[in-house]
């Protein structure tokens, strides 16, 4: 463990503001894109998605494995992931005019292709993270920095695609990427690994032999399912349920920021209260937040407004604690330097697979129970509602239950 400079906390953190530009574009815009631009229906995307976001998934461990055994440290991974980063993410929004199957192999390959990059950096950016400190007051400090980096980066997401063009957007991922990769490959705070050679695919599970790692888990797990559902379908929810789509940019903007402003209150909540306590809290704030969604009705702009700004500030603790906790799990099985890489394998598989259930799930049964995109009609519109607010607030119920029974306090 080593001291972490206000300025080693940026140069590592500056790096989530272009991996949340891959981030939240693919998870938010490309199913209303690709049913708009290229006429694939609601079912075809979420097939796609969740083929290539399972098999991005189940990638994860792998990366987290072989991160584990190679010994030139997360820098080389990192290095690794970039072109594929550029050169998926430029395909995927930037098209052919193709048509049909042409259309759904061309969707299916970029989002390979970007996955793959999006899993190597992460879990090497992950790991690089829970290897520099151990410090309760440190470790939320840092994943507070990296999280507010990617709110940024996020809020740049939203707000680009509003006001100019997705081309304008690919220019500015493809050149906030290399300049944040510089200060992290050259300037951040660096950890050397202890690499154990020949660990084999039973290193895969080694994280699920710690106790507090599968409470935490299962936790992580509930709990981002819950936020997948209506990241998956906000774009939808404001067009057909509120009549609110020239306003959907700027709901969240607002929504993104407020997660960034709200990032210090729970930082400090953690390091008075701990990790559990603050999340915990965070979570009775998105269940109040997303009822609340359920009942407004068309043109409700000042409601939904108020929604995004409260479930905004919940989704901070999101980003910020279980990160931390995890790298508290970390440090207590003195794993530290050693298998960070099978634990954020684990850790990311989980993120994608809660993706991958939220797309490849509530798409097709929306459009069983009646609903379409442009729909007026009432009965797949009370569908679409019920959806985005009432089954995330039954998820994230059952994850709070869950983590309030896990010993995790004082870790």
């Amino acid at each position: 463990m080593i001291a972490l400079s206000r300025s080693g906390l940026w140069h590592y953190g500056l790096f989530g503001l272009p991996l949340a530009l891959v981030a939240l574009p693919i998870y938010v815009y490309v199913p209303q894109f690709y049913a708009s631009q290229l006429g694939l229906s609601l079912a075809m995307i979420g097939a796609i998605l969740l083929f290539a976001r399972v098999l991005d998934a189940f990638i994860d461990p792998l990366i987290g494995l072989w991160l584990d055994n190679q010994q030139r440290g997360y820098a080389h991974a990192i290095l690794l992931s970039l072109p594929l980063l550029v050169l998926g993410f430029v395909a995927l929004f930037h098209p052919p005019a193709v048509f049909g199957v042409q259309a759904m192999a061309w969707f299916l390959a970029s989002l390979v292709v970007v996955y793959l990059g999006f899993s190597l950096a992460s879990i090497a950016y992950q790991s690089w993270g829970a290897a520099l400190t151990q410090s309760r007051e440190q470790r939320a400090s840092l994943t507070a920095v990296r999280e507010v980096c990617a709110l940024l980066g996020v809020i740049i997401a939203a707000a680009l695609p509003t006001f100019t063009s997705i081309s304008m957007l690919s220019a500015f991922f493809v050149s906030s990427l290399l300049f944040a990769a510089y200060f992290l490959l050259r300037r951040a705070p660096r950890v050397t690994p202890i690499r154990q050679q020949g660990v084999g695919l039973a290193g895969l599970l080694r994280p699920l032999n710690n106790e507090n790692f599968r409470w935490l888990f299962a936790v992580f797990m509930l709990n981002g399912i819950a936020a997948a559902i209506p990241a998956t379908l906000f774009l939808f929810f404001t067009q057909d349920r509120l009549l609110l789509a020239p306003y959907a940019g700027g709901f969240l903007i607002l929504y993104f920021l407020a997660a960034a402003l709200a990032m210090p209150l729970w930082v400090a909540i953690a390091k008075r209260k701990g990790e559990k306590q603050a999340w915990l809290l965070a979570m009775w704030l998105a269940i109040a937040s997303f009822a609340w969604a359920y009942l407004l009705v068309a043109g409700d702009i000042a409601g939904f407004a108020a929604i995004c700004i409260l479930s905004g500030a919940a989704l901070a603790a999101d980003l910020a604690l279980p990160p931390a906790l995890l790298a508290a799990v970390i440090g207590n099985a003195k794993h530290v330097g050693k298998h960070e890489g099978a634990y954020f394998g684990l850790w990311n598989w989980a993120t994608k697979l809660n993706l991958a259930l939220a797309a490849g799930i509530s798409l097709p049964l929306l459009q069983w129970l009646g609903y379409q995109n442009g729909t007026t009609d009432e009965v797949g519109l009370h569908a679409l509602a019920v959806g985005y607010a009432l089954l995330p607030c039954v998820l994230k119920l059952c994850a709070a239950l869950l983590l309030w029974r896990a010993p995790l306090d004082g870790i």
